[in-house]
């Protein structure tokens, strides 16, 4: 049995959530998400949690039964508290502005970068250096994270560019620091 698939899933109150053969609706206070269960899952409601199930016990039905558990897990703590990701943009003169639901990025390019934010995913700029991303749904939350950082990664000699807070950049040395081994 699947570690992961085999614990329960919490529902908080203000939570609801509606299963309707292979569909799973969740609604909560910050908004609704919707997930399709894969064939061989099912899910089950014991009062305040929720059981994820498999029919089989082939090797594809022992790989989803985790999956499908935290996919489901995410989008309840979603609808409830929501997920956040932070960014820092790096560099001189590199900085971030909202505009309605766009981000304008100004990172060393000859004009500006103006980055769509889909639906459903909010943006704060603090000091025109840090972009707080807020969303209900993880997945689209990190894959527009990852659209950010990819518009100007962090390079590794002065570490210029969009990283995600917290993040380790690996340094190298330049040729000046290799110069004077030699």
């Amino acid at each position: 049995m699947s570690r992961i698939g085999r614990l329960a899933i919490p529902v908080p109150g203000g939570v609801q959530v509606n299963v309707t053969g292979a569909d799973v609706k969740v609604e909560g206070p910050k908004g609704k998400l919707s997930h399709t269960l894969p064939a061989g899952i099912a899910i089950a409601r014991d009062g305040a949690t929720l059981r994820v199930t498999r029919e089989g016990d082939g090797r594809s039905a022992r790989a989803l039964h985790g999956l499908t558990r935290k996919l489901v897990a995410n989008m309840v703590t979603g609808v409830s508290t929501g997920f956040t990701r932070s960014l820092e943009i790096i560099g001189v003169g590199y900085r971030a502005e909202v505009k309605g639901s766009a981000i304008q990025l100004s990172l060393g390019f000859s004009h500006p970068i103006v980055y769509q934010l889909p639906q459903g995913v909010q943006a704060k700029i603090e000091k025109q250096t840090l972009i707080t991303l807020e969303s209900s749904d993880r997945r689209m939350l990190g894959e527009v994270a990852a659209g950010l950082r990819g518009l100007r990664p962090p390079e590794p000699y002065k570490g210029k560019g969009v990283k995600y807070a917290g993040e380790k950049i690996r340094r190298k040395a330049g040729k000046a620091a290799g110069a004077a081994g030699a």
